[in-house]
């Protein structure tokens, strides 16, 4: 796959804004017309194809009290024991640091970023839309695009976008688009053909664009986007990593493997999101928390892809399922594969969906602590998502050959229940002279 990136030259001794070289690329896209990789993410979005989508935006950021894994603070693990912070390799006679904890990393470098942003209201701040003379209509398309297929694939969370400010609306669908074209290259029609070379070009493309060199109108939208909010490039590129493993990797040892895929894949949207959808002023949760609980929804979101859609992966040679856990529990992949329903298996997978669930619940924990415009879409894709462990449950945990979905009647019924308890302020925190 070549990929042909458009650049603006400059006069010599004449520096040009990322703002202004973001607006000339603008207008050679459009002129240009739409790109191969345009072409091909516009048609097979309309394809609608019902195939696995790993990065539905679900996974969406919150906020949350939530301790990291192996911390203090999380409750409710069941009979999951926490993953320690480092894990000892005996073969090499080592101590490496755990998958948790190179999340976390990246977490605290997002939190600061951010934290640094916030202005004397813990408001984040948005600086006003560029307008130059003959650009803001073409930008101005590229975000009504991203919207377009945002209603066509995600139409729960699309509604709950109307709610907020138009600027973080139109961030969001930005996002939304780009995660879908990244999960595209290696789940969608063309995937076949897709090699580790082509995700280095689209991740050099993904540079150009946080330098305000988009290579076609879908790429302007976010380009724009990351110039107007506290967006770092990290979890993007990790995202573009995990659609990496998804070439070479197709079975995962254990769940610190498992996890550190969930969070390429899934965790990577909710840290991308926390700037656009804002924090809420009167929240006195810690932003390393609120990056906190955007891990935990995507994990949680990635595990219920994972359970739903066994079969399916199945059939394409993928076991996502914890290698060591599926062996204590009495089960190999020759089980998987042959599609059968066990007792064995329904043991298995009820300790799965508690785990998914587990994650969950501390992600519903912080929702409140989130923008109040922005909280509505939040609430409503998570109370979606998570009612598909209820539908795998119900199938009497069939994901061989029955898909668990949610009908459109449950759909509409939680667009009331999500608003309700997206009107819900931040907890306040009781000092201590108050308790005495």
């Amino acid at each position: 796959m070549s990929v042909t990136l458009l650049r603006t030259v400059s006069s010599p001794g004449l520096e040009v804004s990322n703002s202004a070289r973001l607006f000339d690329s603008i207008r050679n896209a459009k002129l240009l017309g739409p790109s191969k990789f345009m072409s091909r993410d516009m048609g097979s979005i309309r394809a609608k194809q019902d195939k696995k989508k790993r990065l539905r935006f679900y996974s969406l950021s919150v906020n949350t009290n939530y301790a990291r894994v192996g911390q203090p603070g999380l409750d409710g693990v069941g009979n999951f024991p926490l993953l320690s912070n480092v894990l000892a390799n005996p073969a090499a006679g080592e101590v490496v640091v755990s998958s948790e904890q190179k999340v976390y990393d990246v977490v605290l470098k997002q939190a600061s970023l951010v934290k640094r942003k916030l202005g004397s209201t813990d408001e984040l701040e948005v600086k006003p839309d560029i307008a130059l003379p003959g650009n803001l209509s073409l930008l101005s398309e590229a975000y009504d695009r991203c919207g377009e297929v945002c209603a066509e694939y995600a139409k729960t969370f699309y509604l709950g976008t109307l709610l907020m400010t138009p600027e973080r609306r139109r961030a969001i669908w930005a996002i939304y688009v780009w995660c879908r074209r990244t999960d595209e290259l290696v789940d969608g029609p063309n995937a076949s053909h897709i090699t580790p070379t082509a995700l280095d070009r689209w991740e050099s493309r993904l540079d150009d664009l946080f330098q305000g060199r988009p290579f076609d109108m879908l790429d302007a939208a976010l380009s724009d986007t990351v110039c107007n909010f506290p967006v770092d490039i990290q979890p993007f590129k990790d995202m573009i990593e995990g659609m990496r493993m998804d070439l070479k990797k197709s079975r995962y040892k254990n769940f610190d493997e498992l996890y550190l895929y969930c969070y390429y894949v899934a965790g990577t949207v909710g840290l991308m999101s926390v700037p656009i959808m804002g924090i809420s002023p009167y929240s006195q949760a810690t932003t390393e928390n609120v990056y906190n609980a955007a891990l935990a929804l995507g994990i949680a979101n990635q595990l219920t892809n994972i359970l739903r859609d066994v079969g399916e992966d199945a059939n394409r040679g993928r076991v996502y399922l914890p290698q060591d856990e599926l062996a204590l529990a009495g089960l190999s992949d020759d089980d998987i594969f042959a599609g059968k329903v066990t007792d064995k298996w329904r043991k298995f997978m009820k300790s799965q969906i508690r785990r998914a669930r587990m994650f969950f619940d501390e992600a519903e924990k912080g929702v409140v602590e989130l923008n109040e415009a922005s909280r509505w879409p939040v609430w409503a894709s998570l109370l979606l998502y998570r009612q598909i462990l209820d539908e795998i449950e119900a199938n009497d945990y069939n994901n061989f050959t029955k898909r668990a979905y949610v009908g459109k009647a449950k759909k509409l019924l939680s667009l009331p229940i999500s608003y309700a308890r997206s009107t819900v302020p931040p907890p306040t925190k009781v000092s201590s002279a108050m308790k005495a």
